[in-house]
Order: structure tokens, then sequence, then C-alpha cells
């Protein structure tokens, strides 16, 4: 069974229809927060309810099944999120509103930390090391992170390329939340596909894991197994992985991205690699960014979304399928709190609480009851 048999009108947003933050969402659900994440998206409500849709193949919906589903149903159970995030393949995780954290769908290679790999279709609770309490959870490819008690930084799941942090060497798999070496204290931490960066609670930027295209940002493409600082004097608040890409913020809102570039998405306005750093071009200031496959979008402090990179699935939302090597603007005129770019969709959350989703829709990840691909965004339909 795929979804819900009935569809509502749809409410698509382009150069002719202007939706702000006063359309407000349907059917009783204001939304806070949105995730999109491989081809399944994933958000919360103001109340803490956690709701999924798109593909679910491995119970990456936690709905309690593998139905696909082209509308928003709820995270089985009865716990109350203050977070959920859609990794980039088939897994997601939670934090709950007691700081407790779970993660449900794929676990081949232990990415849901509970010590076990059984994939799980309701939320499972990860199982931190005795006496450490995590918090900053950050969900990726086949691997997650958080930061731990003294601000450790631990990761689990898949570790072929070294995104685990460990430094043995090993190259092995964890099922349950493992240190990241090398003694620093970390303020944030970020899970990419085969990579992983962090800012220490000093504002330096490390990365680990694959540095096939640079993503690592230490001027070679040398990889490491655990953190190396990035180059450059450049001090970040922010920081996150695409594919083979890296991006982060400065306090100020100054973008800075570095890596793969053959679609545009680190923004500078060329298909060229950057070893280091390179300033996203345009000289907009953002107060966040969000990293795709091979693609990344950005809001401004007034709530205005741009977008860049790859555009193959419309998932730019500029109404074209055309790449942009540098930022532009999303159609529609909507003002935005909240932007999350998935592989090849992204998703944005207004200060009303309604989700609008554009790009990718092969497995209904849009919500708006359909597969149809959008370029432009359209509003998810509880």
């Amino acid at each position: 069974m795929i979804g819900r048999a009935l569809v509502p009108t749809l409410l698509v947003c382009g150069a002719a229809l202007a939706c702000g933050d006063a359309t407000a969402p349907s059917a009783g659900l204001r939304f806070a927060a949105v995730s999109a994440g491989g081809s399944h998206t994933c958000a919360l409500t103001t109340t803490g309810d956690a709701y999924c849709w798109g593909s679910d193949i491995v119970g990456q919906l936690g709905d309690g099944d593998t139905a696909q589903e082209l509308h928003p149903v709820p995270v089985a159970g009865s716990i109350h999120f203050a977070r959920v995030m859609a990794g980039q393949l088939i897994h997601t995780c939670g934090v709950a509103a007691d700081s407790l954290d779970y993660c449900w769908g794929s676990n081949q290679y232990g990415q849901l930390g509970d010590s076990i790999k059984i994939q799980w279709h309701t939320p499972s609770p990860v199982r931190a090391p005795d006496g450490v309490h995590l918090h900053g959870l950050s969900v990726g490819s086949s691997h997650t992170c958080a930061i731990g008690d003294a601000d450790a930084a631990y990761c689990w799941g898949y570790d072929g390329l070294g995104q685990l942090g460990d430094g043995d060497g090993t190259f092995a798999d964890q099922s349950v939340p493992t240190i990241v070496s090398g003694g620093l204290t970390w303020a944030t931490v970020s899970a990419g596909t085969y990579h992983t960066c962090g800012i220490t609670t000093g504002g330096a930027a490390y990365c680990w894991g694959q540095n096939f295209f640079a993503e690592l940002g230490t001027g070679d493409s040398t990889g490491s197994i655990t953190p190396v600082a990035v180059s450059g004097s450049v001090q970040f608040a922010s920081i996150g992985e695409g594919q083979n890409h890296t991006c982060a913020l400065t306090a100020t809102g100054a973008a800075y991205c570095w890596g793969f570039n053959g679609a545009g998405e680190l923004g500078t306005g060329d298909s060229t690699v950057r070893v280091t750093p390179a300033p996203v071009a345009g000289g907009l200031t953002f107060t966040m960014l969000s990293e795709g496959w091979d693609h990344t979008c950005g809001l401004t402090s007034g709530g205005a979304a741009y977008c860049w990179g790859d555009n193959p699935a419309g998932q730019l939302g500029d109404s074209t399928k055309t790449g942009r090597p540098r930022p532009t603007r999303v159609v529609g005129r909507i003002t935005f709190v909240q932007i999350s770019s998935g592989n090849a969709h992204t998703c944005g959350v207004t200060a009303a609480g309604a989700v609008y989703c554009w790009g990718d829709n092969s497995a209904g990840q849009l919500g708006d009851g359909t597969t149809t691909q959008r370029s432009v965004p359209v509003r998810v339909v509880p």
C-alpha cells in the first residue's frame, strides 16, 4: 500500500503565486523543523511529535512498517522529540524531549548505535557508553555522531573510510558510540556521507574520513582516520557536509565551502575543486546552511532561501532543472525559518509552521501526495 488514496488539491508556489508565512499548515499540524534525507523526509511539530514520509524500505519512517508514504505519518510510540534528523540514506534519528537519543531504519553497519545490527521500524534507544550522556546528535549516510560528557565526540556505524575518527586503523564498523580520537573538546559535530567534521569549543574546524576531493579542507587529498585541522585562519560557528563537499558559516554569516565542485555545489561561481575554504560568491549573509548530495542551500536573515549546485530534479527550487554555480533565489517569495537539503530534494519551514519541499519526488519525499518532481516549492499535505 502506498500512502493515502485521496490526494488533496496541491498548493504550488511559483512566480505567479506567492505563498508566505501567513499560509497555515493543513490538518492542524504546525511544524517547527524539517529534515530532508535520502529519499525520505521527517519533521517535528511544535508539540514535539515526529512525522516522516517518503521511502520506507527498511523502516526509516519509524511508523512500524515498510510501506512508502506520500503524506506525513507519525513516528510510532509516545516519544516527544526535541529534534529529528533524516539520514542521507536510509536511517533516521531523534533526540527525545528527555534528551535520550533514538534511531530507526537501516542498521547494516551499526548506525543505530544500539549494539546490534538489526533494522528497526520504530525508534530504538542509542546505547551510550556507561555513564555518558550524549547530545548534539548528527546523522550522516551510514554513520551517526554526537557529543558526550566533557565535550568529547562519539561516532558509530560505517567506518570504511575512517569517518568515525577512532584512529585505530582497522576501519571496523562500530555498533555502539565510540569516542573520536585526539582528545579535542567539541562544540558541534556533523556526520556527512563518507567524512565527518566538527568545531571545537575554541572555534577551530576539524574534519576526518574520506578526502578524495579535498572535502577535509586540509590543502591536499590525503584522508585521515583522526581529526585534522581545516586550513586557514577563518573561525566557523557551524559546519556541514554533502557527498564530497563541506560548507561552513562564520559567526557573522559569511559562507565558505570546499571540496568537489563539479556541479557548482561550492557556490564559488565555477566548477573548480577547492582544497581549502573558499568564500561563496554573491556576498550574501546567511543564518544557516544545509548541504545536500551535490547541492547546497542557505537562508538569509530575512528568511529568503538560496540554493546552488546540481539541479536535475529541481532541487534548487528556481523553477528550472539547470545547475547553478552561485546562490540562486528559490522562487515563490516564501520566507523560511529553517531549510534542509536532502540528496536531491530540499525542504523548508515557514514561521506559520507550514513545510514546503521541492526536487526529487520519486519516493514521495516531498509529501504532497504524488510522486511528481517539483522544481518549485510545494506544500506538504498532512
